[in-house]
């Protein structure tokens, strides 16, 4: 049976939230996270970030604590007044809160861009998706088809439906997911057929495969950007964080990631 998005929610209850891994004693975690780097980070750079934490902490000296979340949900928090320190988004967004005063121009530097892609559940049938026409007949016989609600894909994906003309056709079978997470993986547990999405929300998660890239067509360029919070009381951290980033030691990790 398909996923509801109710119950995909709970996964994300059950599943989600803040992520700080470490192995100290409580007291002791506490106040590493008195010193922490706060960073809040698009699901399309969780993998990213996730493999690099080691890393980055290295190099800035302290403890990251990373929240992950939409760039549609970071904006909102981040507009709101939510304390961090930087934030890693899509460059549309970021140049967005720099116009409101939110973010520190001087410290906007790009990372990287993402293709949308399709994954399927490993060892499934791959349809064709290599040209416009292809595409179209895989999305109209799939069974199911999963994306991020609030993703930074969505309004892509859902012209790509409207340019085909199947908008009308696929609308049943659509579940839209509250986040790239819960949306991938509900494809690896044979819940939805496909998950259309970033390339780089589809590498980290067992058990699915990335089926193609869209056609050129249909293709949507995400690039995604850091920048620190303009009340930040750690700026010369958040900026050796962002330097890291867009160093040589990063670059072979942003580029396997997608």
């Amino acid at each position: 049976m398909l996923m509801t998005i109710r119950s995909i929610a709970a996964i994300v209850a059950i599943t989600g939230g803040f992520l700080c891994l470490t192995t100290q004693p409580a007291a002791a975690q506490n106040s590493s996270q008195n010193d922490a780097l706060r960073v809040l980070v698009s699901n399309g750079m969780k993998g990213t970030m996730e493999e690099l934490r080691p890393q980055c902490e290295k190099a800035v000296g302290r403890s990251l604590a990373i929240q992950f979340g939409s760039t549609a949900s970071l904006k909102k928090r981040i507009e709101m007044g939510e304390a961090f320190d930087v934030t890693i988004i899509t460059t549309e967004a970021i140049d967005d809160l720099i116009k409101q005063g939110k973010l520190t121009a001087a410290s906007r530097m790009g990372l990287g861009r993402s293709e949308l892609g399709i994954g399927i559940r490993a060892g499934a049938p791959r349809p064709d998706i290599r040209t416009p026409e292809a595409l179209k007949k895989t999305l109209q016989e799939a069974k199911s088809i999963t994306y991020p609600q609030d993703g930074a894909s969505r309004g892509s994906i859902e012209k790509m439906f409207e340019r085909m003309g199947i908008a009308a056709d696929v609308k049943p079978k659509i579940i839209l997911a509250p986040g790239s997470g819960p949306a991938t993986e509900s494809v690896a547990a044979g819940q939805a057929a496909m998950v259309i999405t970033l390339f780089s929300e589809i590498v980290p998660i067992h058990g699915v495969e990335i089926l193609g890239p869209l056609p050129a067509e249909y293709q949507s360029d995400i690039r995604f950007g850091a920048a620190t919070n303009a009340a930040s009381k750690n700026a010369e951290a958040a900026k050796a964080l962002i330097a890291f980033l867009t160093g040589p030691k990063a670059a072979p990790v942003l580029k396997a990631k997608g």
